[in-house]
């Protein structure tokens, strides 16, 4: 026999039994989507604290700060991160930018990350390809922790380092003239 044309996901006949799996589903999403951001930054924000500690105890060197655009050498809370703004928490991956602070006239470069929850872990990856594992607390509560982290602070130290050592061979070599996506070099002013 046949089957029915209907949707296999028709749990009712009656309207309302469908409009309930679709309120249920959407509230599923919802959860799922606050997890997600939850996770991300609560990640972000032990990453800023953290690098900028691992980096120097004369601090601070480290901001969080939007994916794009305009920055400065402060932290900006939600609006950090690139679903700020959105009229509904999409459920995605999350980008967000570090503000690193690269010289002593207080020149900031910004580096950014994208983070997507993978079972266990955070994916996080930076611009130019490099992906680290952070593995998230047990039972996914609370903080990851400095040890967790340890690798992504090596990951961004050499990511930095390796912008300008590249570029000084390439200008040593004669090669200087590519043009170089995704690095934001940005001088604060002092006052």
């Amino acid at each position: 026999m046949a089957k029915d044309p209907k949707s296999e996901s028709d749990t009712a006949d009656a309207p309302q039994g469908r409009a309930e799996a679709l309120f249920a589903i959407a509230n599923r999403y919802g959860r799922k989507s606050f997890e997600n951001y939850a996770q991300i930054r609560s990640l972000a924000e032990t990453l800023c604290e953290g690098f900028d500690r691992w980096l120097s105890d004369q601090g601070p060197y480290v901001f969080l700060v939007p994916p794009e655009g305009r920055f400065s050498a402060k932290n900006y809370q939600s609006a950090a991160f690139s679903v700020a703004g959105k009229g509904y928490l999409p459920l995605k991956p999350i980008s967000f930018g570090l503000a690193v602070r690269v010289s002593e006239d207080e020149d900031y470069m910004r580096v950014r990350l994208e983070c997507r929850k993978e079972g266990d872990h955070i994916d996080v990856r930076l611009h130019d390809g490099t992906k680290v594992d952070v593995p998230l607390p047990e039972g996914g509560e609370g903080a990851v922790t400095d040890a967790a982290l340890e690798p992504l602070y090596h990951a961004l130290y050499d990511h930095l380092i390796g912008f300008f050592q590249d570029h000084v061979d390439d200008y040593d070599n004669g090669h200087y003239g590519v043009t170089e996506i995704g690095f934001d070099l940005q001088r604060m002013n002092r006052g």
